[in-house]
This record gives C-alpha cells, structure tokens and sequence, in this order.
C-alpha cells in the first residue's frame, strides 16, 4: 500500500482482554476455552446491538469499532454488567474478569483491517484497567460527557508504550445515579482515589462506624475507633425493667465450640428484644465482658440495667447442658437460676423455656401476636442451624478469609432449608459487606445480590426484622430513602431493642432533610449503645445545624475533633458553622484543615449529599463564607 492508497478516518475502538487467561489455561484449558467462548459470544452480540463491528477476536482478546464514541461506552459498560451477570455463578477462582479499553483516534483502514495509534491506545488504556474495569481516553470523555450516566475518576496522564506523548486516562463505571461528569479533573501523583470529602459524607449517609473503599472513593481518617460519652441518656428502670445478656460460657472441651455458645448468646438476645416493653442490653456491649470475671453489680451499674443473665454451656455429641440465672444486678441477689440437661434436638424448646422464665420473672405483659413471633422457630433443620451459627462466628471476625467461611456456612444452611430466612439474611450480609469492604472486584453486583436475599428472606419471613433493616440500608445506599425509612421502621417495630437500626436509621432521615427525627433516633440509639463513632458526632452536629441549635452543634463536633483531630467531616462541618455564625477567624482556620487534609474538595459536590434544598444551601453557604470553593 503506497501513500496515495492509504485511507484514514476517525473511529471509535474498543479493545478487551481476560485477566488471568494464561493461569486460566494452565489449570483446565477445556473449561477455560468453554468459559471464554461464552464471554465472546456476550461480548459480540452487545458489539452488534450498539451497531458495531468486531475486527478481531484472537485469543482472550477482542477488537471492535463503532462509528459513535457514545454507543462504545454504552456497549463497554453493557458487556461488563452482562459478563459480571454471567460469572456470578462461577467459583471466584475459575472467572475471568475482561478488562476494556475505549479510545476515539485516528487509523489507517485496510480493508476490514485498521491500524494505527487509535487502536494501540486502545489497546494501553485496556491494560491499564482494573479486572471487570473499563478505561477509556481523554478523546472519549470529551466526547460522551453529559451524555450518559456513569461515574468516573481521572487518573491523570499516562505514559504508555509505543506512544509519544502521555494520554489523559479515566477509569469509569455504570452508576445510573451519575450525570456523565468526571468529579475530578486532576490529581497528583501517589493520590489515588481522593475525593476525601465525598467520602466523609458517604461514611455517614451509610451508617456505621466503619465505611470502606466504594467506586473510587477512599476511607479518611479512622473511623474504627470508639470513644464513650458518660452523660448520654442510658436506660432507665422507672420507664421499663432492662436486661444485659452477658455471653455465655463455653465449658466444651472443644474451643471450636466457641461460636455455638455465642450463638445462642446472641439468640437471647434477639429474642429478648423484641419485647417492647424490656429494654435489652446490645450485644456489642456485652460480649466487652466475654471471658471476664465480674461483678455484676458493676455491670449493671455500667450498662444501666436492672437484671443481668448469665450462664455456661457445655456441648458434647448430641447433648447440651445450660447452666443460667438471672440476677438483681442492684444488690446482686438471684431472681431465679436452673440448668437444663437436654438433647441438641431440643435445643429451640431449651431457649424457648430460658426467654419464658425471664418473662414471668419480670411480669411483662405480652399479646399473643407477640409471643408467636418470639417463640416462632427458624427452621426445623438443626444442622441448618448450627451453619447460621458458625457463619456468624466467622463473618464477625470482619476478616475477608472468614467471610468466605461464613459465605459457605450460610449456603449449607439454605441447601439443607431452602426456606430458612435468616440464612439469606446472613448470606445477604455477607455480601454487603463484601462490597462495603472493597472483598469483591464487583461491588455493585454483590449489592444488588445482598438486595435480592434480603428481599428473599422477608418473603420466606415477614416478621425478619434484621432482613428488614438490611433491605432498608440497600435502598439507602440506591439514594431510595422513602423505601429505606419504610423498612428500617418496620424493623424497630419488630425488634424495638435493635439499637443498630437506630443507627442506620438516622443517617438517611438527616441527609433525606429530617434533621429532628434524625437527632430522636441517635439519641435513642445511644441509650443502648453509649460507645460511639466519629461520624456519629459529626452528624449530630450536622442536625443541630439545620435546626438552628448552633451551639449544640458546635459541641458534637468539637469533640469529635478533639478525639479525631484528622476526620475530615467534622472540619468540613465545623468551618460551615462558623461561616454561617460569621466566625470568620474560626471558619477561615477550619476551612484550611479541610485543605490540608482534602486538596481537591469541593463544595457544591459536597452539598449534594443534602436532599433538601434549604438545607444544602445553609451548608453550601457557610462554607463558601469560610472561603472554599
């Protein structure tokens, strides 16, 4: 081909690749092929229904061009979300994740053949995407912004091979909540993922005192950390007697026996609290004395209970032996005590009697609709049983090697039950946590899959208020925040004692615009719970914020920086406050923090975490006045 023959045009390409193709094969080259083949025959008919064509296919790889940059993205994302679908029911080891390229360029055409720079930045934006990722060139983005919905993340200009001059590089991915703009438009080197301010909201809008990496955001500041505050409300004996499970001891040969004992620890404690009129210790305050020697009155006088129960169990071959009494934790004196001797078959109807000798002990008053719902039995199958309970052994260990034991607990128990709820409940949570905690290459299918078994587990259960809870914290994370206030206070109607719902309750009612029934909820929450988190306090100042008790505000998140002088949010916070309040000095300080700390933070982004309009304004506001932009 002489140069008066060569022929030119603009084109769209798009390049992919399998991660792992070569290991792959060396293992089982039949499956792989087969595998392969079917991620192709995926990948070739979305190339097809976005009118483009496929150039090439050898090997792992695949090369395709389209006459519109916008139907190449479309398609990117589209075959990812397909091929993600597809492995979903692939042992992780065995799936092979493509990673793809986009580019708009020049290319020299030969027929049904093109070459060129167009096609081989295509190919180095493909190699520089994360497994299940899609990488696409400065060229592309200029082209597709605000024309689809996706988020994204620019990671700067890359110098790659074969090419001259560095190319400007975005990772994007499907977020239908997303309006087709990359947030940030340039990064220094070794800062990866900022976005800090985004993040800091995120954590709280999400509810917990630990938050995670989730599509490109990056964790500030840490959040695992608890402080306690004495003055918070705690609960009283003149409204309602309140109880403190304390975890039972495991007297087994057999340490491996450690999570049948917290197991039925924890079932108690479950059971208890859907009692509305007890007020039930939560469980994450309690096992603090796991293995301690204590004096129970010290206990109650900590926990603000008046009755504490303890106990030991011992299990061997298919007998279980309880030893429990309930005790006055005012003076220290029994209220009742016995010990049960029984065969692991009558392990519910041994509970069963355990929860009615504290009920008529404590003389509550409960409805027959109430007591079906406590005495109600999960599931038939004791070995279905025993997996829930070791996969919650596990999953708590908050370790991605036991998730993927809890994982495989929680599917025994749904083959041995298929209609067990709480083990869908706790597959789903495995999920959810999977995503949350960055154990997935595929964060949005592991929620959309945590959703699914949640809604899974309410139809096979209506009355699962902890499926109901979780379901409510998916819809949150979709910005679904009517959907999610519904569920969660259905949950505390079922379980009025879940202090955890409490919290996961009053990020969305605060960031949904109601700052009051978020600040009811907190409270409440702290009266069974007293260990608290820094996005706690930051939000507690936030809803004093809008609700114009401004100092009140400031003294939630002035002892949050005092704990956490680096958590971002409280400054972001702080310096809005002050900004509001005229405070310039003050403002000007902590404006400068969140500088410090968040170079690239931006305050119009920030304030669309805010779904009421006064409310962002108020934020936006102050913050602007403290000088940030």
């Amino acid at each position: 081909m002489n140069e008066e023959q060569i022929k030119r045009k603009l084109t769209a390409i798009l390049s992919a690749d399998a991660k792992g193709y070569s290991r792959l094969m060396g293992q089982d080259d039949v499956t792989t092929v087969q595998t392969l083949k079917r991620c192709h025959d995926i990948m070739k008919a979305e190339i097809q229904q976005h009118h483009g064509r496929v150039i090439d296919s050898p090997g792992d790889n695949l090369l395709a061009e389209f006459a519109s940059i916008v139907d190449t993205v479309k398609c990117a994302l589209i075959i990812q979300k397909r091929l993600n679908q597809f492995e979903a029911g692939i042992p992780e080891d065995q799936r092979m994740p493509f990673r793809i390229g986009v580019n708009l360029g020049d290319v020299i055409v030969d027929g049904e053949r093109i070459y060129g720079d167009g096609v081989n930045i295509a190919a180095r934006l493909e190699s520089l995407a994360d497994a299940g990722g899609i990488c696409i060139s400065g060229s592309a983005y200029d082209q597709i912004q605000n024309k689809l919905a996706f988020g994204g993340e620019y990671i700067g200009e890359q110098q790659v091979k074969n090419i001259a001059t560095p190319i400007k590089v975005y990772k994007i991915w499907s977020d239908p909540e997303a309006d087709g703009r990359i947030a940030m438009e340039k990064k220094t080197a070794g800062a990866r993922r900022l976005w800090p301010a985004v993040a800091a909201v995120l954590i709280l809008i999400f509810g917990a005192a630990a938050f995670y990496v989730w599509q490109g955001f990056q964790r500030q500041g840490s959040i695992t950390e608890t402080t306690h505050l004495q003055q918070q409300p705690t609960p009283s004996s003149s409204v309602k007697p309140s109880i403190a499970v304390l975890p039972f001891t495991n007297l087994s040969d057999d340490k491996e026996q450690e999570y049948f004992s917290d197991g039925i620890t924890n079932d108690i404690i479950t059971d208890l609290s859907k009692f509305s009129d007890l007020t039930v210790a939560a469980s994450n305050t309690v096992f603090k004395y796991k293995g301690k020697a204590v004096d129970i009155r010290e206990v109650g006088r900590d926990l603000k209970v008046d009755y504490v129960l303890e106990g030991s169990i011992q299990k061997a071959a298919d007998r279980v032996r309880i030893n429990t009494q309930l005790i006055d934790a005012v003076d220290g004196n029994h209220v009742w005590a016995d010990r049960f001797d029984r065969s692991t078959a009558d392990i519910f109807k041994l509970q069963d009697e355990i929860i009615e000798n504290i009920v008529r002990k404590l003389a509550l008053k409960i409805d027959q609709t109430q007591r079906e719902r406590v005495f109600s039995k999960p599931t038939d199958n004791l070995e279905a049983y025993d997996y829930v309970m070791k996969g919650y052994h596990h999953f708590l260990q908050r370790k991605r090697d036991a998730s993927l034991k809890a994982k495989e607990y929680f599917k025994k128990a749904i083959e041995l039950d298929p209609n067990y709820s709480d083990a869908y409940a706790g597959l789903g949570h495995v999920r959810r946590w999977d995503a949350g905690y960055g154990w997935t290459e595929f964060p949005d299918l592991a929620m959309q899959q945590a959703e699914e078994l949640f809604e899974k587990a309410i139809i096979l259960d209506e009355s699962n208020a902890f499926a109901r809870a979780q379901l409510g914290y998916t819809y949150m994370r979709k910005g679904e925040y009517d959907l999610a206030i519904s569920e969660m206070k259905r949950s505390i109607e079922l379980n009025p004692n879940d202090w955890r719902t409490y919290r996961l309750l009053a990020p969305v009612l605060l960031y949904s615009g109601k700052p009051g029934e978020a600040l009811h909820w907190y409270h409440t929450s702290l009266k069974y719970d007293p260990y608290i988190s820094p996005g706690l306090l930051m939000n507690m100042g936030i809803a004093n914020f809008f609700k114009d008790e401004y100092e009140e505000a400031l003294s939630w998140l002035n002892k949050c920086t005092a704990k956490w002088p680096t958590f971002l949010g409280a400054h972001i916070v702080l310096a809005a406050v002050h900004g509001h309040l005229g405070n310039l000095d003050q403002a000007q300080k902590e404006a400068r923090k969140v500088m410090e700390i968040a170079p690239f933070f931006e305050v119009d982004f920030y304030g669309e975490a805010f779904y009421n309009p006064d409310h962002r304004r108020k934020i936006v506001d102050g913050l602007h006045v403290a000088g940030l932009k």
